[in-house]
């Protein structure tokens, strides 16, 4: 492992983009002169869009970027939807998950007590692991967003995020074939905020905790957009990462928040037509870190999608300065 990979995992202060964000050309030179140490590229698939872009000449220089001035390159993705081809469905619908009704659906997600379902999903995350490497040795392959998981006989009485720890076990395993120091995100989110009971992780496996989705597991009043500044409810998320904290390292965890995300705070639409009200997220950014440090995390990162190139020229660029340096 080069001494750029050994600094670059020793504590994260990042940024999580998509990949049209690149259109805004500037995105390693600022991220450094920010302070910050990382920029992932997110894609709510396993990749489809991101590496097509790494090959167009916006992708490279992005990446020679982040290269000349020592920034790590990551990939967070919502992955299996696309590491088990729904396309399989039509002839092994046991590969994929049961639903409430007691029906196999295609909709999301996988049946885990389908070895064949597990072996074809980690197969794949190798081969999207061969052409998005991370700089860190970092892998990210997550469940699909904010979807529910299979309710078979089988796997019913495993909890969502016990079901995600025995695919993650399973990718890991197979991600240390190409890549023997391969650490992989578990995340906490949605579903899995709830924490697994009956399944362990596997060493090499890291807490990755994005305080998103609650309205998943509970009824809870104003938590209808993600980055949250209501404290009733940020605390809730607080007792769910103590929860999860007594299974994972908080010394290897990651906190993955929506700080800077101009595409939650904008509904998801573009065109952006309003700046990210930084002001009014401030002092909720500063009560957040407090609390995540308190539980000895010192891995941070947020998103910071929809910041390209048209939402720069319209409303300015994102206080990465004033993030980072309070990191």
């Amino acid at each position: 492992m080069s001494e750029w990979n050994r600094h670059a995992r020793a504590r994260t202060r990042g940024v999580v983009i998509n990949p049209e964000d690149l259109s805004f050309r500037e995105w390693p030179e600022r991220a450094k002169e920010a302070g910050l140490t990382t920029i992932a590229l997110h894609d709510s698939r396993a990749g489809a869009t991101i590496a097509p872009i790494l090959e167009r000449e916006e992708g490279q220089r992005f990446l020679e970027g982040c290269q000349r001035l020592g920034l790590a390159v990551e990939y967070e993705l919502h992955a299996v939807c696309d590491l088990l081809p729904r396309s399989l469905f039509e002839t092994n619908p046991e590969l994929f998950r049961m639903n409430d009704a007691g029906e196999r659906t295609p909709d999301a997600n996988l049946c885990v007590h389908s070895e064949q379902a597990l072996e074809i999903v980690a197969e794949a995350a190798v081969r999207v692991a061969k052409t998005l490497r991370p700089t860190t040795g970092r892998y990210f392959y997550w469940g699909d967003d904010a979807a529910p998981a299979c309710h078979c006989p089988r796997c019913r009485d495993l909890t969502p995020a016990d079901q995600a720890l025995l695919v993650e076990n399973r990718i890991l395993a197979a991600l240390r074939t190409l890549d023997p120091h391969a650490t992989l995100a578990h995340l906490t989110y949605a579903y899995t905020l709830i924490p697994p009971s009956q399944v362990r992780p596997a060493p090499g496996l890291f807490l990755e905790f994005a305080p998103g989705g609650l309205h998943c597991i509970e009824k809870v009043e104003g938590d209808a957009s993600l980055g949250t500044t209501d404290r009733s409810v940020k605390e809730r998320y607080f007792e769910l990462l103590d929860a999860n904290l007594e299974i994972f390292d908080a010394g290897q965890a990651q906190v993955l928040e929506y700080w800077l995300d101009v595409s939650a705070f904008a509904g998801w639409r573009k065109p952006v037509t309003r700046a990210l009200d930084w002001e009014r997220r401030r002092p909720a950014f500063a009560l957040d870190l407090e609390a995540y440090r308190s539980r000895g995390i010192q891995q941070f990162t947020t998103f910071a999608c929809y910041a390209d190139a048209d939402y720069v020229s319209a409303f300015g660029e994102l206080p990465l300065a004033e993030y980072a340096s309070a990191l």
